[in-house]
């Protein structure tokens, strides 16, 4: 998972994986390992970037889910919504 999947400032060629509505402006790689964690869902960071993002060095996150990916990216929105980030 990048950061950039839950970005509503980007288009989705750009890489964004949600909806504008659901998605929040710039997520901080540090909220989305915090709702990692607080779910209990195993994952590694790894300092990779994005390639079309090779200059941010957010990193992304390996992580073990036994549902789908879609659930998932899901899951981390909501929380991310709910957590009272700027839209």
């Amino acid at each position: 998972l990048y950061p950039c999947y839950f970005d509503s400032e980007l288009m989705r060629s750009e890489g964004r994986r949600v909806s504008r509505e659901t998605g929040v402006a710039q997520p901080e790689p540090g909220d989305i390992e915090r709702i990692l964690k607080t779910s209990h869902i195993p994952y590694t960071r790894e300092a990779k970037s994005h390639p079309a993002y090779w200059w941010k060095h957010q990193g992304r996150f390996v992580v073990e889910y036994a549902g789908s990916k879609r659930e998932l990216i899901r899951l981390i929105t909501t929380s991310l919504k709910n957590s009272g980030k700027k839209v």
